[in-house]
């Protein structure tokens, strides 16, 4: 799956039970999880020894889970939740209706968008597992690290760009309808000013 190495493939079902009892979920949490997700799967183990590449200082090893989704719309936080219940880096493979896309956390849910199930694959970029994990992060989300930044430092400012686009075109489209002048005027000395504050971003 994915284009990864064969040594790297396993087939372990995930019984949504041992999530319920490890989070110990009640009615509630457990009706979320199952309206949004069929079954989960581990279907890879990459690691240093599989994969021939170095150990990481934080990563030693990342799973991939197949995660077979009952409708595209899905809660984000159901998973979430999937992504925190093994203390483990993991790369989701979020699949429904014949489609599929990439998704994995770190510090927010990474998403890429949906593809044909076949079209999926994943490059692993890196001399160890740290800068393998990266890349894959960047990858998914489509992330292009300016000079100087960390990755999680690139993700907020990244954050902060949109944040600062939508309050820009929330204000450009109430600029468009506002009669009065004065206020008009106001509208537009604060959209300048946000577009000012998106340069030094």
């Amino acid at each position: 799956m994915l284009g990864l190495p064969k040594a790297t493939e396993l087939n372990k079902q995930l019984p949504k039970n041992a999530i319920y009892a490890k989070f110990q979920m009640n009615t509630a949490e457990r009706a979320k999880i199952d309206a949004d997700i069929s079954r989960i799967t581990i279907v890879n183990e990459v690691s240093p020894a599989k994969i021939n590449i170095a150990d990481g200082e934080r990563v030693k090893s990342f799973f991939v889970l197949l995660v077979a989704l009952k409708r595209k719309d899905f809660e984000e936080k159901t998973i979430i939740t999937i992504s925190k219940l093994i203390p483990q880096n993991m790369l989701l493979v979020l699949e429904c209706a014949g489609e599929a896309k990439l998704a994995a956390y770190h510090t927010k849910l990474m998403q890429t968008d949906w593809k044909r199930k076949e079209d999926i694959s994943i490059e692993l970029k890196g001399l160890n597992m740290d800068t393998v994990w990266k890349n894959i992060i960047v990858q998914i989300g489509g992330i292009t690290i300016e000079q100087g930044n960390t990755l999680d430092e690139q993700i907020a400012v990244n954050e902060q760009r949109m944040k600062i686009q939508k309050e820009i075109d929330r204000l450009t489209k109430a600029a468009k309808i506002e009669k009065q002048p004065k206020k008009k005027f106001e509208l537009a000395q604060k959209i300048n000013k946000l577009k000012k504050e998106l340069e030094g971003c």
